[in-house]
C-alpha cells in the first residue's frame, strides 16, 4: 500500500505533466526510453563490453516493455525487443555468474531457434537472481526505495558529430577548375554600370504562388484514435533517428501517410 499511496501522490504532484496525464504521451515516452536502452545495451554487447550495467539496460528495457503492454498490444518490433532482452539480460547474467565469456549478438539455442520467451533462465524480479545484478526491490516501509538503478546518463552512446571523413577532397576541384580553357574577354557595352532605361525589356509580373498545398493530395477522414496512431508512428520515427537508424525511421514514416491518406493502418 505504500508504492499506491506514493504513486497516488505523485500523479497529484505532476498533475500538469502529459506524461503523467496523457496516456498517449506517456506511452510515447516510455517507448523512447525502451527502445534508448535496448540499443545502448546491444551496443555493449556487441562491443563484447560486459558488465552489470549491460545486464541492467537489458533487464530494465524488458520490464518497460511489460508495462507497455498495458496500452495494448505491442507492435512486431517491439515485441522481439523484449523478447531479445530479457533471454540476454539472464544469459550474459548466467555468463558473468559461471565465470564464462558471453557470445556477442544473437545466438540459437540447440533446437535451432531463437531465445524462448518461456525459457526458465529469465530473470524474474523477484527472483534471488535479480537481486545479485544489482536492482533494489520495493518495500512496504521505503516507498523512496521503489524501482532499479538506472544506467548513467553518461555511458548512455552518443551520436556522432564528425563527418569529415566523407567529405569530398577540395583539392580536386580546384585541380579541375584550373585545367578549364580561358574564357575571351568582352568589354563592357555599358561601363561604369549604367544601363538605360527601356520599358520594353520590364519583366512580366510572376503568377502568384499558390501557398495552400497540392489540392491533388487525397487524404482520409480520420478519427482520433487514428489521428493519435499517426502521431506515434512520427515518434517512433524521430526516436529512431536519434540512433541513425534510418530503415527504422523511413517505415514509420511510411506507415503514418498511408494512415493519414487511406484511414488504413498497415501495420
Amino acid at each position: 500500500m505504500a508504492i499506491m499511496d506514493w504513486l497516488e501522490e505523485a500523479k497529484k504532484i505532476y498533475k500538469d505533466n502529459e506524461s503523467i496525464s496523457n496516456e498517449v504521451v506517456a506511452q510515447a515516452h516510455l517507448e523512447n526510453y525502451a527502445l534508448r536502452l535496448f540499443l545502448f545495451a546491444d551496443k555493449q554487447d556487441r562491443e563484447e563490453n560486459y558488465g552489470k550495467n549491460v545486464v541492467k539496460a537489458f533487464y530494465t528495457a524488458g520490464v518497460i516493455y511489460d508495462v507497455l503492454t498495458t496500452f495494448g498490444d505491442l507492435t512486431d518490433e517491439a515485441a522481439e525487443n523484449r523478447k531479445y532482452a530479457r533471454w540476454k539480460a539472464a544469459y550474459i547474467h548466467n555468463c558473468l555468474k559461471n565465470g564464462e565469456t558471453p557470445v556477442p549478438g544473437p545466438m540459437q539455442n540447440p533446437e535451432g531457434s531463437g531465445p524462448d520467451e518461456d525459457s526458465n533462465t529469465t530473470v524474474q524480479p523477484g527472483s534471488t537472481d535479480s537481486q545479485t545484478i544489482g536492482f533494489t526491490q520495493p518495500g512496504s516501509s521505503d516507498s523512496h526505495s521503489f524501482g532499479f538503478t538506472g544506467v548513467a546518463p553518461s555511458t548512455l552512446p552518443t551520436v556522432p558529430t564528425s563527418f569529415n571523413n566523407s567529405l569530398p577532397d577540395p583539392n580536386v576541384a580546384m585541380r579541375a577548375a584550373s585545367q578549364l580553357p580561358p574564357v575571351p574577354y568582352t568589354p563592357d557595352p555599358n561601363p561604369g554600370g549604367f544601363v538605360p532605361y527601356d520599358p520594353s525589356q520590364q519583366p512580366l509580373p510572376t503568377p502568384a504562388t499558390n501557398f495552400y498545398g497540392d489540392n491533388s493530395i487525397s487524404v482520409a477522414q480520420l478519427s482520433p484514435e487514428q489521428i493519435q496512431k499517426a502521431q506515434k508512428y512520427c515518434k517512433w520515427a524521430s526516436s529512431a533517428l536519434n540512433y541513425d537508424d534510418i530503415k527504422t525511421a523511413v517505415g514509420n514514416l511510411k506507415n503514418a501517410l498511408e494512415l493519414l491518406q487511406t484511414g488504413r493502418d498497415p501495420a
